[in-house]
């Protein structure tokens, strides 16, 4: 497809590691909106085949550049906070989201992973199911001793909304189950039949209502209907397909399990088939695929399952999906249209992003207007090598564009019509200053993005960030969201996230100022002064990521709020790694231009030498150094992490409107999890060598689950290696440092598996 890819028509393996870099981060920021979009709002731009072609662009780029894994990486989310209106349920077990296939060879991948994780060979028999993706909203039904007490959308994954009221209403869910166990979580989809929908929408018309642009729309926006008799109203349908928390196991075996669920009254998807070989489940595939538009319900693809439980268990999960299921997906579509206009948005880290405003025109089901240019080179027709893509054609203004949607929040522009450009469209020139605050908008070497240099001075930059503060992921404060963030920051009144909790005290008994402005009352003043006093206590994790700090998502927050457990330890270890920091940077700095003379001489590099020596002409600090090596070795932070969390804090202003904040704050540290019993929890651990009983996969998520923190790298404050055959480097080291060691005999014995 023309113009799929990365930034800059770029596949992944032509991407420099800076292009990388900025891709992976606009990834985040573009996919994160489109879980808002489909899960929270009930209002996608885009079909689920097309948004995970973005996703599977993310997947091949961290391959490519492992450490350049984003914290807050698509990868590592599910779903999107739970919407305002509802009451929040915690998922016993978290709903988890799927991986995906695009093609034959991606299942072919996907089974071999499976054997290779469990050391089956090529021949060993492997069942699994293959099932229709149902294209509607996830829904978890609680039952208790065979009564259903609680119905909850997926939410984040861990925390969804309280829909058992209008979950009662669909005759497809029994409210009473005759010999379950004493608990049982049933999951499924709730979706609506292609006839139920037209008939729904000829009524709406009738009585002047909503349309609604599709069925999975139509399902979603009926089940979260306040008035529970509306959502009766609605014909919703539900296919039971897994189940969460379970007091008992309900068979041996995937097919089993769903039998068990249909003889308790649920419907269990008739195109649902047990599958020997690869060859049967691409069989199924592509049979399914054949008859999807007389099925009378949308799907985007085919799930397939490991049909043994217990190899199910043993494979476990990832942070976001489990590794025994997979969903192999129907492509994505294209569409031709007129370009308007392109507009220059700024975002809260002053990235410039060009815009196209469309035509309206509909892809896949949905009406696009707007369109991601990606940057600058993107329109001029090359990638940031200067090389030609599309043939060298540039992206001008009243251009004929092809637009297709692959993943993005709003869709991509691939390809452009000469035929049908008009004679005075000119060459786009992208600006050189700031829309939002005039400073110079400058481009590094190496940087795809071109960034204002306003920083704090710049109102793009500070709303946004604003709106990031108050997002549902950071202090999600009640009544205060983005719209009442850039009323507050036009006015005068919130300059920094410190003066929101300074509102009651400048402007004198501050509700009433409040209750004074259009739109406001009493109650509504009295509420969001409450809202903002009810977020004063607030979990560490929450304060890390609401700074906004490049590269530092909830993953990333969440993992520095669990090593560090205060934010005085945190914010003491960032600044005192500050130095090693801007030796790190002299020190790569120095690497590139020994590997660009290394080029030029024709010989090899001398990358650890003049590493080393960069370290030692910056005579770092020891405390610095320890600082810097106890941050890049938190499992999932990294270089890329420590260097914008130290910036943050090497900045003065940056640091003094941070320390005003805090001073209004009371910290909480994270949860203890629940490893009580576990000889390892708490500890650092090192797997080194071949493991002989179990693969390096299996034996990282089982120490995680106990409680332990896996390391890549023995240290100072590694507790724990356990060393097969081949262990080399990293066993000696343990044994200069003296820490202790065992073989995988001796861990499978302390975790109580031998």
């Amino acid at each position: 497809m023309a113009g799929t890819g990365t930034s800059a028509n770029q596949a992944p393996q032509q991407l420099t590691e800076a292009e990388a870099r900025d891709r992976l981060a606009a990834l985040a920021d573009l996919l994160h909106a489109a879980d808002t979009a489909y899960h929270a709002e009930d209002a996608p731009t885009l079909s689920d085949a097309e948004y995970d072609a973005l996703k599977r662009e993310n997947a091949a780029i961290e391959a490519r550049f492992p450490h350049l894994k984003r914290a807050d990486s698509p990868s590592e989310q599910v779903g999107a906070a739970p919407a305002e209106g509802f009451g929040k349920v915690t998922h016993a077990e978290r709903m988890l989201s799927l991986a995906n296939a695009f093609d034959d060879a991606d299942v072919a991948d996907f089974v071999a992973g499976i054997r290779r994780y469990l050391g089956l060979a090529a021949d060993a028999p492997l069942a699994f199911t293959a099932e229709p993706k149902i294209d509607g909203l996830s829904l978890s039904l609680r039952y208790e001793h065979g009564r259903l007490v609680a119905a909850a959308t997926r939410g984040d994954g861990s925390v969804g909304e309280n829909v058992t009221a209008n979950a009662l209403t669909i005759d497809d869910i029994p409210a009473r189950i005759d010999d379950a166990p004493e608990v049982l979580e049933v999951r499924g989809e709730v979706y609506m039949s292609h006839a139920d929908f037209e008939a729904l929408n000829r009524r709406q018309t009738e009585i002047g209502g909503k349309s609604f642009a599709n069925p999975r729309n139509a399902a979603a926006g009926s089940l979260r209907q306040l008035d529970a008799e509306i959502t009766r109203a609605r014909p919703l349908r539900f296919f039971a397909y897994s189940w969460g928390a379970l007091s008992e196991s309900l068979a041996e075996t995937q097919m089993g399990a769903l039998d068990r669920l249909r003889a308790f009254g649920f419907v269990i998807n008739d195109r649902t088939r047990a599958c020997d070989s690869v060859a049967e489940m691409l069989a199924h595939y592509r049979a399914i695929e054949q008859d999807r538009a007389t099925l009378g319900y949308d799907i985007d693809g085919v799930v397939y399952k490991l049909n043994d439980l217990d190899l199910q268990r043993r494979l476990g999960m990832r942070s976001t999906t489990p590794r025994w299921a997979i969903a192999h997906k129907f492509p994505a579509e294209l569409a031709w249209t007129r370009l308007e206009a392109i507009d220059i948005q700024v975002g809260r880290t002053g990235a410039l992003s060009p815009v196209a405003r469309l035509t309206p025109v509909t892809v896949g089901g949905v009406v696009v207007s707007n369109a991601t240019l990606h940057n600058e080179d993107y329109i001029a027709g090359r990638d940031s090598r200067g090389e030609r893509i599309r043939e060298g054609k540039d992206i001008r203004i009243g251009d004929w564009v092809q637009v297709y949607r692959a993943g993005d929040v709003i869709p991509k522009v691939a390809d452009v019509d000469l035929s049908k450009r008009p004679e005075d469209a000119q060459p786009y020139v992208f600006p050189s200053v700031c829309p939002e605050c005039g400073s110079d908008a400058v481009r590094e070497e190496g940087d795809s993005v071109r960034r204002c240099t306003g920083g704090l001075i710049c109102p793009a930059q500070a709303v946004e960030k604003l709106k990031h503060f108050v997002s549902r992921a950071a202090f999600d404060i009640d009544g205060l969201g983005a719209k009442q963030v850039e009323a507050f920051y036009g006015d005068g009144w919130v300059k920094e996230p410190a003066d929101i909790f300074e509102l009651k005290e400048k402007y004198g008994t501050g509700l009433q100022q409040l209750k004074n402005r259009e739109g406001w009352g009493e109650k509504s003043a009295k509420n969001i002064f409450d809202a903002i006093d009810d977020k004063r206590k607030i979990p560490l994790k929450r304060v890390i990521f609401a700074l906004g700090i490049r590269h530092v998502g909830e993953v990333a927050a969440d993992d520095l709020a669990r090593h560090f457990a205060s934010w005085p330890a945190f914010e003491a270890a960032v600044i005192q790694a500050i130095p090693a920091a801007a030796a790190h940077r002299a020190g790569e700095a120095a690497v590139a231009q020994e590997q660009a003379a290394a080029r030029e001489a024709g010989r090899r590099a001398q990358i650890s030498e003049t590493r080393r020596a960069a370290w030692e002409a910056a005579d770092v600090p020891k405390a610095a150094q320890s600082a810097w090596d106890d941050l890049v070795g938190i499992d999932g932070i990294g270089a890329t992490v420590a260097l914008s969390l130290s910036d943050t804090f090497a900045q003065e202003a940056e640091r003094a409107s941070i320390d005003r904040l805090i001073a209004h704050l009371d910290i909480q540290p994270p949860e203890a999890r629940a490893t009580e019993g576990s000889p390892v929890a708490g500890k650092t651990v090192v797997f080194t060598g071949s493991l002989e009983k179990m693969t390096r996969a299996e034996a990282k998520a089982r120490a995680e689950a106990l409680g332990a923190k896996v390391s890549g790298s023995v240290s100072a404050k590694t507790d724990l290696v356990v060393a097969g055959p081949g262990a080399g480097s990293k066993a000696k080291k343990a044994e200069d440092l003296g820490i202790e060691m065992i073989d995988e005999d001796g861990w499978l014995a302390l975790i109580g598996d031998g």
